[in-house]
């Protein structure tokens, strides 16, 4: 098909998106997209922002498809990829696009601008989320300490507390707060390098350095690419700030420790910002390089807990502002009384509430809210207790096994089960399990980390953990 049909249907389509997105949705993520081809039902479309890819697919598939549907066809689907090329064109754009108008704003208007050009040029680098900022994170007394430590590092990166070392657990707000210091500095400091990176991609691309090449015994050598791992270190080691998420991940890694050693040492050095996030602290790292741990150490160290409920109140409550969906108090209240580990469940929470609302035509209200959670009847039917029950029965040992300092793999195997389909049912905090089971928290973490990985590749051991968990349904 020709490109400006292409680029007709879409305009068509973009109509139809806009007056069912949410406008802050609309605006920043499907805007920026173009199309350029429609081939075999399917609209092809590529995307400026590699963030984009993942928000939309994630959370707005369905909504594109139906718009796409509602033109295009019941049969008409899209793909939607990140297009390098197209990124550097669209900055140019908009670079060229903001210049005309440059010459009749004021200093201050000309600076907001040019701080939206530099963001568009760390979304195509380095993932900054444009949701995730200082002006939109809920504080509490969970986290107000790690809150004030990010925004000092943010005015005043280098300066002091570096590194800037976070921990908790998954979903408290420790990558939101990594990314508010990023959008604060791009805005503030706009000739300053940022970049944000998970240990899990540091370490891909790390790999994506080495070639095998054949030898004559038909076996294979792996090599270093020198240009390819020249080009990896000028990523990471030539930027201002470099924000490490997920730094966990590194464990085992003694290599890909080595590497990252000499890229922190390249950044100290250089008086550079590091900020590096984890879910527990350096010292509960196991095979962590003590080298590694002694200088995450040797910064500022700050944890977040679980919040409180009046924090959880507020969070359900913004997060319904920023989604535009209208609720009484009680609902928040509800959800702040029943979910209590992390914000991500809060939100989860909430989006399972306003979805049933919006399939049943009604609006957000407390009885759908508890028709939809149905938080009472879940308290009732399974506990911590009856996990530990049943797991222990399943693999013939006892709960008092389970609690005891026993070591032996049967037992030992048998409670990293219990413990991951406790966190799994229950979304129980790491500390609440820890408690029955008499193990720290950070023990209990690495229960779940372990048993999350194992049945990625164990099929019997997710069939298993599946199987106790029909035991306990009944």
């Amino acid at each position: 098909m020709d490109i400006n049909e292409v680029k007709l249907l879409w305009n068509r389509v973009k109509e139809e998106l806009e007056a069912n997105l949410p406008e802050h949705i609309f605006g920043t993520w499907i805007t920026p997209l173009e199309a350029v081809d429609f081939e075999n039902d399917t609209l092809v479309l590529l995307s400026p922002h590699p963030m984009a890819v993942d928000i939309l697919k994630k959370n707005w598939t369905n909504d594109i498809k139906a718009s796409i549907k509602t033109v295009l066809g019941d049969n008409a689907t899209f793909s939607l990829t990140y297009d390098v090329d197209f990124a550097d064109r669209y900055i140019k754009a908009r670079k060229k696009e903001l210049s005309k108008i440059v010459a009749g704003q004021t200093e201050e208007e000309r600076k907001s601008e040019d701080a939206k050009i530099s963001l568009a040029q760390m979304q195509s680098s380095a993932n900054l989320n444009l949701n995730l900022k200082f002006d939109n994170f809920v504080v509490g007394e969970n986290s107000k300490f790690a809150y004030n430590a990010a925004f000092s590092v943010a005015n005043n990166p280098s300066k002091k507390f570096n590194p800037l070392f976070l921990y908790g657990a998954s979903g408290l707000g420790k990558t939101h707060l990594m990314q508010a210091i990023g959008h604060y500095i791009i805005f503030n400091n706009p000739n300053l390098k940022v970049r944000y990176i998970r240990m899990e991609e540091y370490f891909n691309e790390w790999v994506r350095c080495f070639q095998y090449n054949d030898m004559p015994n038909g076996k294979k050598r792996q090599s270093c690419n020198n240009s390819l791992m020249r080009k990896f270190h000028q990523k990471f080691q030539n930027v201002d700030i470099l924000l490490m998420d997920d730094i966990q991940f590194i464990e085992s890694k003694m290599k890909t420790m080595e590497d990252f050693f000499s890229t922190f040492e390249a950044l100290y050095t250089n008086n550079k910002q590091i900020v590096i996030a984890s879910d527990r602290l350096p010292k509960d790292i196991p095979t962590l390089d003590n080298r590694l741990r002694t200088r995450f150490e040797m910064g500022l160290v700050v944890d977040i807990v679980p919040p409180d409920y009046d924090t959880r109140f507020e969070i359900v409550k913004a997060y319904a502002k920023e989604l535009e969906v209208d609720a009484e108090d009680d609902v928040f209240e509800y959800i702040a009384d029943n979910f209590v580990n992390n914000v991500r469940e809060l939100k989860g929470a909430f989006n399972k509430v306003s979805a049933y609302a919006e399939f049943s035509g009604t609006g957000v209200t407390l009885e759908l809210a508890k028709r939809a959670l149905n938080c009472e009847a879940k308290k009732k039917e399974i506990t911590i207790d009856m996990i530990a029950q049943k797991t222990a029965k399943y693999f013939g040992v006892t709960v008092k096994d389970l609690k005891s300092t026993a070591r032996q793999q049967k037992i030992s195997h048998t409670r990293h089960i219990a413990v991951y389909i406790a966190r799994e049912v229950l979304q129980m905090s790491y500390e609440s399990i820890g408690e029955f089971f008499d193990k720290k928290h950070t023990t209990i973490m690495y229960s779940c980390d372990l048993i999350a990985d194992k049945i990625k590749a164990d099929d019997d051991l997710r069939i298993i953990i599946e199987e106790i968990k029909l035991s306990l349904r009944g």
